[in-house]
């Protein structure tokens, strides 16, 4: 799924959009017991309850593709009697109206979900009917053709609210105040399937959602939809920066390193236009590198590590997992210098007087510890 193919999805989650018709839940303490079990139908709560489920089930869907937003696609195994595609199709068929089917569910989120609190298994059913689309890109409500069936899964901690003060208009007084247990607004975990892709259902691929670029819990992905766990945001950074070191050596070269973060920030520029976030693979990861000024020496020990590390498989890095797009900060003993991530071309590197060292062109003002300072020192 795309940012585009999400943000038709979550345009649902509104009153007067909205289609979902089925809503179950599971309420799980920390010592991994069901506390309540519910379902209902969705169009029968009260409005105020129906927004903020609806205001869940929109965060559920939020976040950045290959950071929060992770799209899996199963293995041809697991789409087979007993596979974990087969068993999220039955309990999309059912419509949510299978209790024996949603415990089953319940069950294996409980077994494998690592969260050491109280939280709250929401599960929806909903069925929306896709309008057409013209050249333009403008919805033709009475153009339908394609049904979108799916269902969404949010879990949400549920935390006690602090102890406080608060006023009592019964006894029109300040008294100490009620802790309730609050259902988080923002969900742990969660996910969609099956998968909207090109405006259609993919039973073949769904998308997942971690509120935690680092916490995607690669078990619990596996447990519960099969294969090989993806690889988190922060692991493919440190896998990239793993690689370039390899790469470059102990003899790292200023200027390298200048070229591989502007060559990656123009390939993700080069990018933008695109639907598809953009990955590279092995082969992109070296042209990146000998085009950034690494020599084809230093290359075998890019492969060694390669395969050290990732073994025979290739495994394609998100350019925005592994890019400072925000930052390029030079560090020294006792010394940081941070530039703007798109101005690298003004700091060099010089021999002066024998010594190596960073030249920063200055062209307008100097500010120390906030003080305007001359541009010149004579």
């Amino acid at each position: 799924m795309n940012k585009a193919e999400v943000l038709e999805i979550r345009k649902q989650f509104t009153p007067d959009r909205c289609t979902i018709d089925h809503i179950c839940g599971c309420y799980v303490d920390g010592e991994k017991n069901k506390r309540l079990v519910f379902r209902k139908a969705f169009q029968s709560l009260p409005d105020e309850e129906m927004f903020k489920y609806l205001d869940i089930f929109k965060h559920t869907l939020s976040g950045v593709f290959g950071k929060t937003l992770i799209n899996l696609e199963f293995p041809i195994d697991q789409e087979e009697e007993g596979g974990t595609q087969e068993f999220l199709l039955r309990l999309r068929d059912s419509h949510l109206e299978d209790d024996a089917l949603i415990d089953e569910f319940y069950e294996k989120i409980i077994a494998n979900y690592i969260y050491g609190e109280n939280y709250l298994i929401i599960l929806v059913h909903a069925v929306y009917d896709v309008p057409g689309m013209t050249k333009d890109g403008i919805e033709m409500e009475d153009a339908s053709d394609t049904i979108y069936d799916y269902i969404l899964c949010s879990i949400c901690p549920v935390k006690l609210s602090e102890a406080a003060l608060g006023y009592n208009e019964k006894t029109n007084d300040i008294e100490d105040r009620i802790r309730d247990w609050i259902v988080d607004k923002n969900p742990g975990k969660g996910f969609l399937f099956p998968a909207f892709i090109e405006r259609n259902a993919d039973i073949h691929n769904m998308l997942y959602f971690s509120k935690k670029a680092d916490d995607i819990q690669p078990e619990f992905i596996q447990a519960l939809f099969g294969g090989q766990p993806p690889m988190s945001a922060p692991a493919q950074k440190d896998l990239f920066e793993e690689l370039v070191q390899e790469a470059i050596g102990e003899e790292a070269d200023y200027d390298v390193m200048k070229n591989i973060h502007d060559n990656l920030a123009t390939m993700i520029e080069d990018h933008e236009d695109e639907s598809e976030p953009l990955e590279l693979t092995k082969e992109d990861v070296r042209h990146l590198l000998r085009d950034s000024g690494v020599p084809d020496e230093r290359m075998d020990f890019f492969d060694k590590k390669y395969e050290e590390v990732v073994g025979e498989e290739d495994c394609q890095l998100l350019a925005t997992n592994i890019a400072h797009t925000r930052k390029f900060d030079i560090e020294a003993p006792n010394v940081i210098i941070k530039v703007a991530p798109d101005r690298t071309d003004l700091v060099e590197t010089k021999i002066i007087d024998g010594r190596q060292c960073l030249v920063i062109a200055v062209d307008d003002h100097i500010e120390v510890n906030g003080v305007n300072v001359r541009t010149f020192i004579k």
